[in-house]
């Protein structure tokens, strides 16, 4: 040995690894795709890979037939209407387990019958293969006819069960996986002969039946929550009626006072005569301003600590885009703690209101519980000030209702990019009914977040008994099943 090598040294080799992590990889196991960066062997990735190969397998192109949306030219999105039996399904709308349908986009039915080769079918899978990658959801009767756009991948079960593979695609393993598979730097996505080598562990038939069960006893609990929220909406519709004019306007007269002298606006959209009838018909119910001195909430900002400070693990970082009227998904980064001054306040607490200012505005969501997250500037906390006068649960449904939504097209028209200034915001007119109105609204709207977190329980669970399948074996998946009350 030269005089200028040092033999081995083992705790020398343990402090310069210290905090570092290595895989070693023959070049024989490397994958038919020949990746050779290290981020694709990680230990997690080989570790959960060979749990998998452990259990009988196959990969997703021998039991799945596949379908990629349309070229993103092949159809406008400026063409979307307002009312169809037609949807078109967004990326965005594609969820964990479900298709998100708080806002849907719906198209023609002439450009449905020029696209219907990308027509989607009952139990296809839909996965994200661009933005926000690898989440998977299930087409359910009542969501069809629907056209699905390029960033989405159908995959179409032959010879596996599509409920359990939802919930494998879903799970720790099968999301892990299925993410370790992404491509690029900064557009990331999927690509389709990539998604075909997935492997996929296989089970018994009464594995499969028992998950599917537990799936579907969670989408009926999806549809219950549906209806109380819907009956909750009707419900207000019914107390404070805004009519909608059949007139048609192509002109609104208003003097200097009136107009520019009052609200400093010379858009004309600003005038429309649908926004004087709204006002017109709240006259006729005590309201009070949303914010400001004699208002209904507190207002707080949050922080906007800029792109360069997310991470992939920390504090969840929460951005309109990570939030619908109905909760709170998880988001796509996080924070770190040692970087945010005063991190507890930051916290929304129970009751809070999210409500959105910028991008899709008037979006709001009522925390169920305290949290330990961070929301990102663009979305507002409010906290009702007098809960004898006004119930947060009632508050919310009407800041997504119509009477708050007009206020908000109002205000912001005429942006490229939406911003709901905190100053309008405080001035939204909030008609406030009387309690027992209120309440009786609020336990439908609690009935409708009590079911959906049933259902939330309940994927949980049908995601767990494949991870339990995986890492012992599926006869304790089923016991564990059954002891929760899923059975056949």
């Amino acid at each position: 040995m030269s005089p200028s090598v040092e033999p081995f040294n083992e705790n020398k080799y343990k402090i310069l690894m210290d905090g570092l992590e290595c895989s070693e990889i023959l070049k024989s196991d490397l994958e038919a795709g020949e990746r050779i960066d290290a981020e694709y062997y990680q230990k997690k990735y080989l570790q959960y890979q060979k749990l998998i190969e452990k259990q009988s397998n196959n990969q997703l192109s021998q039991i799945c037939d596949f379908m990629s949306g349309p070229f993103g030219s092949a159809y406008d999105t400026g063409t979307y209407v307002k009312t169809s039996d037609y949807r078109y399904v967004r990326g965005q709308d594609v969820k964990p387990f479900v298709l998100q349908d708080d806002s849907p986009r719906y198209m023609a039915k002439e450009d449905y019958i020029r696209l219907n080769k990308y027509a989607l079918s009952t139990n296809d899978i839909l996965i994200s293969v661009v933005g926000t990658l690898g989440n998977a959801c299930i087409v359910q009767k009542e969501e069809i006819p629907a056209i699905f756009s390029c960033k989405s991948t159908v995959i179409k079960a032959k010879r596996v069960d599509p409920f359990y593979l939802l919930s494998y695609l879903n799970s720790k393993y099968g999301k892990t996986l299925l993410l370790r598979k992404e491509r690029g730097a900064i557009q990331k996505g999927l690509n389709l002969e990539d998604l075909r080598t997935l492997k996929v562990p296989l089970f018994s038939k009464e594995f499969y039946k028992i998950v599917e069960v537990c799936i579907k006893k969670a989408f009926e609990n999806i549809k219950l929550a549906k209806k109380n929220y819907a009956d909750a909406e009707n419900e207000l519709e019914k107390i404070i009626h805004i009519s909608s004019s059949n007139k048609k306007y192509n002109h609104t007269i208003k003097n200097f006072k009136e107009s520019v002298g009052k609200y400093g606006r010379l858009d004309a959209e600003f005038y429309q005569p649908k926004y004087d009838q709204l006002f017109s018909e709240l006259e006729n119910f005590y309201t009070k301003p949303l914010g400001g001195k004699k208002g209904i909430v507190t207002i707080k900002k949050s922080i906007e600590p800029g792109s360069s400070e997310y991470l992939d693990k920390g504090i969840p970082f929460i951005r309109v885009s990570d939030m619908n009227k109905f909760g709170i998904s998880e988001p796509r980064v996080y924070l770190s703690k040692e970087n945010i001054y005063n991190l507890s306040e930051l916290y929304p607490k129970k009751d809070t209101i999210l409500f959105s200012k910028d991008g899709s505005v008037g979006i709001a969501y009522k925390m169920e519980k305290d949290d330990n997250i961070v929301t990102s500037g663009a979305l507002l906390h409010l906290n009702v000030i007098n809960t004898l006068e006004v119930l947060p649960d009632y508050l919310t449904l009407v800041l997504n209702s119509s009477i708050v939504q007009m206020q908000a097209e109002r205000d912001t028209n005429g942006a490229i990019i939406q911003h709901w200034k905190p100053s309008d915001i405080e001035k939204v007119v909030i008609p406030i009914i009387d309690m027992e109105q209120q309440e009786k609204i609020a336990i439908k709207i609690k009935e409708s977040f009590s079911l959906r977190k049933k259902s939330n329980e309940l994927l949980d669970w049908a995601k767990r008994a494949v991870e339990i399948a995986i890492e012992q074996n599926e006869g304790v998946a089923l016991q564990w099943l059954k002891e929760k009350g899923i059975e056949e």
